[in-house]
């Protein structure tokens, strides 16, 4: 079935997530009866999103279109772009999934914990050529913060769509070059589009290389007299082998903290990308029958995620780890936007306790960047040398940003596309235009659930956190059409009842005085209407009085009649 907004030549090109938001990446190429689907990422939940996981993106049209569906392909293995496949899989039909290398072992792990999905896992290899019909897809390595990260050219009848993946330009990388033939033999043979990743766009450099944060992590291991805590995203592979290269150097042992840490390197060390003698890595629980200066801990929790190792071991309520002094706490990260308070506040709590606390600056480079900034983005746009031109993987204004770098760079003015999630972009050959949207957004993942939070959970979540709840509880006689003693009023979170009394006690009697007026004027008792009267009333007085506006739950219980 063919696409209702475009043409029969016309490529579609759009995306379900990762426009306006650096997370849930989703990107899809689709040519008449084919569909192919790049990444399928997660979101991690801002403060808003209260006891949200998650969230994904929403796969209506993935789910109405699958019998298009030629395959899915990850770029690389970072949750943002594979932690959604076991969801996607619940709700649509995908023959393939190619991935390389450490991305296999991270999706075949994921795909365990979520038992009753099957996978068919594919890995490709760089120099391949993946033909499905009339699309095909190739690939490039770029250089990231994880190993084996891919670009992904499709190929079209209308021409090469060429996405770059998350990428930098790393020339003294820790793991193997960048293929820059291919993306010059790319730009020489032609491409009409480019999906670039804009991350980093108002980043005015090039990002440091992963050589110089190596080299700086061994001086500073060089220099720690009691325990080194690490503190890393699980996914950073890389860094997490500079950790353990620097812990051999430094003839310490090295524990592992944190569930997505533990498991990461597992896959890592199976599949060789951590390489290390086999007496390196100690069981947590003997990490006290060493001394101080000869244990690592690596752990999670370098954002301040609440539930995270670090942020336990910040706040003393670790089971095994306590901070001692001498300890050394290394954030071997950057806080992502919109992390800094959690982050300092954790940093705060280690000082606090007696920790040293090393954090990434100018002075200890103890972090760099897996995305590319301006001088980078320039040169990817240089070598490709695309006829249009659509910047991913950003917010709203990095994606500007980044077009704007685009025409500086040589793309025509009239040929960049900023779009939302879900603009269908049409191109051939000789045009390109936004041709209509798709059904995109967000779905919030609560625990096991999929799909059943939605805004309006969110909002009452956050006004029960602001402002509390109140209970109106009123019990009537059906008989006599009478109330039955006087209303009970119970506050959660918004006043403290015992030094509120008095306010209590009016709430009280204007609830009563409501209630009977209401009952006066009805035939039968209308326990819908009772309650809609007590909520609208409540919710005005108390705002006038406080100037807040806590979640009215009014509790109507009817007394039946006995029936002999």
């Amino acid at each position: 079935m063919q696409n209702k907004f475009l043409n029969e030549n016309e490529v579609g090109v759009f995306a379900l997530g990762g426009l306006g938001e650096v997370g849930k990446n989703m990107y899809c190429v689709e040519y008449q009866d084919e569909l192919i689907v790049i990444d399928s990422g997660i979101l991690f939940p801002d403060d808003q999103l209260l006891g949200i996981d998650y969230v994904i993106n929403d796969y209506t049209y993935l789910f109405e279109n699958q019998e298009k569906i030629k395959a899915l392909i990850i770029t690389h293995g970072h949750e943002d772009h594979i932690g959604a496949i076991p969801y996607l899989l619940r709700q649509v039909k995908i023959p393939k999934i190619y991935a390389s290398g450490l991305a296999v072992g991270l999706i075949k792990n994921k795909m365990e914990e979520h038992r009753g999905f099957k996978a068919n896992i594919i890995e490709y290899q760089e120099y391949e050529k993946i033909v499905f019909g009339k699309l095909a897809v190739s690939f490039f390595r770029t250089n990231h913060s994880i190993p084996d990260s891919f670009g992904i050219v499709v190929h079209t009848p209308q021409g090469i769509i060429v996405h770059t993946g998350d990428f930098k330009f790393d020339f003294t990388p820790t793991g193997p070059d960048a293929d820059y033939q291919k993306m010059a033999a790319l730009g020489q043979k032609g491409v009409l589009l480019l999906l670039s990743d804009s991350t980093n766009a108002e980043l005015n450099a090039f990002t440091k290389s992963e050589t110089t944060v190596s080299e700086n992590i061994k001086d500073i291991f060089t220099k720690i007299e009691g325990r080194a805590v690490v503190a890393t995203f699980a996914s950073n592979i890389h860094r997490v082998q500079q950790i353990v290269e620097a812990s051999i150097a430094t003839n310490r042992k090295v524990a592992v903290f944190g569930r997505s840490m533990i498991r990461t390197i597992e896959v890592g060390v199976d599949m060789g990308y951590i390489k290390a003698p086999k007496d390196t890595f100690i069981d947590s629980k003997l990490i006290n029958k060493y001394s101080a200066n000869q244990i690592t801990i690596v752990c999670t929790g370098s954002q301040g995620e609440p539930l995270a190792a670090l942020s336990r071991i910040a706040a003393g309520t670790h089971r095994q780890i306590k901070i001692m002094q001498g300890d050394t706490v290394i954030f071997s990260s950057s806080p992502i936007p919109g992390n800094q308070a959690s982050v300092s506040k954790t940093i705060n709590m280690l000082f606090r306790r007696g920790a040293n606390v090393i954090i990434n600056s100018p002075l200890t480079d103890t972090h760099t960047s897996g995305h590319a900034g301006q001088e980078e983005m320039k040169l990817m746009l240089k070598l490709i040398k695309p006829k249009y031109f659509m910047p991913i993987h950003g917010e709203y204004r990095m994606l500007k940003i980044h077009s704007k770098i685009g025409i500086m760079t040589g793309v025509k003015k009239g040929n960049e596309f900023v779009l939302d999630n879900g603009d269908v972009l049409a191109v051939t050959k000789n045009s390109a235009r936004v041709a209509g949207k798709v059904q995109s957004g967000a779905v919030y993942i609560d625990g096991k659930g999929i799909g059943d939070i939605g805004n309006v959970v969110i909002r009452d979540r956050k006004m029960l956190s602001e402002d509390g709840l109140l209970n109106a509880v009123v019990t009537i006689d059906e008989a006599s059409m009478q109330l039955i003693g006087k209303p009970v009023i119970v506050s959660r979170g918004f006043i403290y009842m015992r030094e509120h009394e008095e306010l209590t006690n009016e709430i009280a009697k204007m609830v009563e005085e409501t209630v009977v007026r209401k009952l006066q004027s009805m035939k039968k008792i209308n326990i819908n209407f009772i309650k809609k009267d007590i909520t609208k009333l409540l919710t005005d007085y108390i705002y006038s009085k406080t100037e807040r506006s806590p979640m009215i739950m009014p509790v109507v219980m009817v007394i039946e009649q006995n029936i002999q």
